[in-house]
């Protein structure tokens, strides 16, 4: 039984999620359709990106994940199915898988499967939905498409040092109002080698200078921060919005400066 999840902009108030579910049991009536998000911003592959990154792992091998995120919308679209880890990425070449991957994937197919001319308005239904059923009856790569080594690459801003500071940002505010920033723990323990250290983060307004291992560490309302289950950076309240009493949203700076001993 296979498992298709989909990760869309749709949203869930029109019917369009309803047709690409129609769509793939029409196709692949066993299958195990799972809802990763259908409230991404339009047309924001960053988000998707982090969305699908975040979670896939926890998948097993041979899923396959449909990328419905700014599809592009034309005959001369190129279109990816990409085997990456031992699961399976179908979507537009638009950069989001880019963004996704961390290493080289085991194999790239450009989707030779055509939507009708007259009606190019609905990729993620008549082009995505197809591969995915194809590969969940067993169906080769090969047989939807042709190799290719090409990928449209995204530039992410990345964390940074200089001298003694990490400089990042906020990429991400959760349903509870926290702030994951792009800093991973990898980086923070190997620049920061044991040092005591201060985190700022609204120009200087606010500052924590320890990292909690669960919310509870602190006091309920006063802010923390934590490396979440993504091992990134987060900046939180004990059931509080941090996002919203802080005065924190995306693309805001966090710096991280280091002290010697």
């Amino acid at each position: 039984m296979a498992i298709i999840t989909l990760t869309t902009d749709l949203g869930t108030e029109d019917h369009y999620v309803g047709v690409l579910k129609g769509s793939i049991l029409k196709h692949c009536p066993d299958a195990t359709i799972i809802d990763i998000s259908h409230k991404i911003p339009p047309y924001d592959i960053l988000k998707a990106a982090y969305t699908l990154k975040n979670c896939f792992k926890d998948f097993p091998e041979g899923t396959i994940h449909i990328i419905g995120v700014n599809p592009e919308i034309s005959t001369e679209a190129i279109n990816l199915v990409i085997l990456y880890k031992g699961q399976y990425f179908i979507g537009s070449d638009n950069g989001v898988f880019s963004l996704i991957f961390e290493d080289v994937p085991e194999k790239m197919i450009e989707i030779s499967i055509m939507a009708d001319p007259d009606a190019i308005t609905f990729p993620t239904k008549d082009i995505f939905t197809k591969a995915a059923c194809h590969i969940a009856k067993g169906g080769t790569l090969e047989m939807i498409g042709m190799p290719t080594t090409e990928l449209n690459e995204k530039a992410l801003f990345r964390a940074v040092s200089v001298g003694n500071i990490i400089k990042g940002m906020a990429i991400h505010i959760d349903h509870y109002g926290n702030i994951i920033t792009n800093i991973d723990d990898t980086f923070f323990k190997a620049f920061g080698q044991g040092r005591e250290f201060k985190i700022e983060f609204r120009r200087g307004d606010y500052d924590i200078n320890s990292i909690s291992k669960v919310y509870s560490d602190v006091p309920e309302g006063e802010k923390l921060a934590i490396f979440s289950s993504s091992r990134m950076l987060e900046i939180a309240m004990n059931k509080g919005n941090a996002s919203k009493l802080l005065g924190m949203k995306e693309s805001d700076i966090v710096r991280i400066e280091f002290y010697d001993r």
